[in-house]
């Protein structure tokens, strides 16, 4: 389980010293437990390792963009900071699909849904969001739909 690793990473962490690393690995945990509560009125008491995953692409993503603005506005200490926290981040996700498996997930998926033309788009790209959540790129994975549904 996610959470379990990242319990057991944060003690390691605090046992080595590594500050850095523990701030990353609390910061994750902070956001897991926003979500668990934001997600009790639904009457589950924690979020699943899907939703865990989906929440760490989010993070890397907000990273990766700071980062980006961090380098195009001359601070490159800040990127640096942004960039190792997105490293600490991975390594708790999912191997993420690479661009040919998520075409072939894309064409199986359409193929199953019998999506049709770009109306269907919606449809399929719900039903990959919660079949590969945390596993895919969805705003490459928008391009790719719309294409498989035009051809």
């Amino acid at each position: 389980m996610m959470r379990d690793e990242l319990n057991a990473a944060v003690k390691v962490a605090m046992k080595a010293g590594e500050k850095a690393r523990l701030s990353t690995l609390r910061m994750i945990g902070a956001a897991i437990k926003d979500k668990d509560i934001a997600g009790r009125t639904g009457g589950a008491e924690h979020i699943s390792d899907a939703e865990i995953a989906e929440l760490l692409a989010k993070l890397v993503k907000s990273r990766e963009d700071s980062a980006r603005l961090y380098d195009e506005g001359g601070r490159p200490e800040l990127a640096a900071k942004e960039r190792e926290e997105i490293a600490v981040i991975r390594e708790f996700m999912p191997r993420q699909m690479d661009e040919a498996e998520a075409a072939a997930a894309i064409a199986a998926l359409v193929g199953e849904l019998g999506a049709a033309g770009p109306k269907d788009m919606g449809r399929v790209m719900a039903a990959l969001k919660e079949r590969f959540a945390g596993r895919m790129d969805f705003g490459k994975a928008s391009g790719l739909v719309k294409a498989a549904l035009t051809a």
